[in-house]
Formats: structure tokens, sequence, C-alpha cells
């Protein structure tokens, strides 16, 4: 059956490809041909200072987006807010609703929220400096570095402890500033330090639900109620708290507000 099937879609796949084909070698050199864009790739050297900032660009970009998951899961508030809605979704006893895809839809756009005023300085320190040729690669990578070390600095301002580590560990003096912590310190101890707090808010967001869990269970067993699995009736009961307080809106408040 999926031979026969697959024997038909190459069929009307050679059904509409081959009037097309005809269409298009009938067409004049002067007629216009169908509205399909044409897509040409030609490798040559550069000619201009232009082109050479153009190939630069191109380079750099396939560099970011080569990189760009692990950018925005470890360098940004994704992280936290990843684990912290993974920690709710459980602490919930929810199993299939809400989808880990949406889950993660939501923390990539909390994420966007809260990193906005930083990826805006990137972008008018960094991007646009460099593809109107005022400054050079190097220099723009200054600049995308620095909002981001800032970024990363200030959540762990109050509690540095990571870095100390990290530094020690490298075998580094003790810093007295931002200016004095390398970058490959400062990335490894922001991951730690995002997965700490994040792991200490899903705590504080399991005590009531395990509350619940706790009364549903001892009252179960004081009925006599033996086979019957405590998170059938839990479920309902954390459901009707958590919509009954706004949890979703309380939640994000506070990630945000974290954040700040």
């Amino acid at each position: 059956m999926r031979r026969q099937r697959l024997v038909m879609a190459l069929l009307l796949l050679v059904m509409v490809i081959a009037p097309v084909s005809q269409v298009a070698a009938q067409t004049a050199p002067g007629e216009q041909a169908l509205g399909i864009p044409f897509i040409d790739l030609s490798v040559r050297d550069a000619e201009t200072d232009q082109e050479v900032g153009l190939s630069l660009q191109i380079l750099l970009i396939l560099a970011v987006l080569s990189l760009a998951p692990s950018i925005i899961i470890l360098l940004t508030s994704f992280l936290r807010i990843a684990i912290v809605l993974d920690f709710v979704k459980r602490a919930l006893s929810l199993q299939q609703v809400p989808p880990s895809q949406v889950l993660m839809g939501v923390a990539l756009f909390m994420t966007l929220f809260i990193m906005f005023p930083t990826l805006s300085q990137v972008y008018e320190e960094a991007f646009v400096p460099l593809s109107e040729g005022e400054i050079g690669l190097e220099e723009a990578y200054e600049n995308f570095e620095g909002p981001i070390r800032h970024f990363m600095y200030r959540q762990m301002h109050r509690n540095p402890d990571n870095i100390r580590l990290f530094m020690r560990m490298a075998g580094l003096p003790r810093p007295s500033n931002l200016s004095e912590v390398p970058t490959y310190v400062l990335i490894p101890a922001f991951i730690l330090h995002e997965m700490t707090v994040a792991f200490q808010i899903g705590i504080l967001l399991f005590i009531p639900f395990i509350v619940i869990d706790m009364v549903v269970a001892s009252t179960l067993m004081s009925m006599g109620m033996i086979m019957l699995p405590p998170i059938m009736i839990s479920l309902p009961f954390k459901l009707i708290l958590f919509v009954l307080i706004d949890g979703w809106t309380l939640l994000t408040q506070q990630l945000v507000a974290s954040f700040l």
C-alpha cells in the first residue's frame, strides 16, 4: 500500500513539473517567464569594501545561527524560565497538558520580553555599526559581548559565590569588579546560578501542592479507600487552587521580577 502511494505521488509530481518545464522551454528570451524567483550562488573575489563587509556579515550570521540554540538556552533568561515552568507542570501532576512545546514557546517569548533591552543594545552598538562599516568585526564582538556579560553579572551580583568558585578553580585571583572576570568564567558561573535559582523557585512552588496531596492521601486512608489513587482526587483541587489564585499571572510576574 505504501509503495502504491509513493508511485502515485511521483506520478503527480511528474505531471506538475512537466507542463512547467515545457512552458519554460517555450518561453522566448524577451518574454517574461513564470513568477518564480531565480536563485543563484556564486563565489568570487570581493571587489569593494562593501562586498567584503557583506561576506563577513554572512559568515557572522551563519556562525550565530549555528550557535543560536546554545546562546538562547544558556546565556539568557530561558534556562530559569523553562525549568520553573516544568516544575509547575510536575507540581500540578499534569502529564500532557500543556504540551512541552507550548511551555518552551512560552519560555521563549518571555525570554524575548525580558532580554529585549539587552538585545536592543546589542543591535544598536554592534550590528548597526558593523553593517554600516563604522567598526570592525573585533570591535563588534566586544560590543556584542558587553551587554550580555552585564546581564549575566547583574543576576549574580548579590550572590557572587559561583564566580569566586570558578575563578578559584581556574587559578585566577579574586575579582573586584566585572572587568576582571573572563567570559569563559562568567558563563559557567551564570549557568550554575540560574539552575540553582530555578530549583529554589521550583521547590517553593511544590510545597502547597504537596500539602494538598498529603491531605487527600490521609483522607482517603482514613476512609479506607486504599485502592483509589490519591492523584485522581488531588488533581482537580490543585487545578482549582491554581486557577483561583490566577497562578499563571502570578508566576509570570514573579519570574519577570526575578530578573529586574
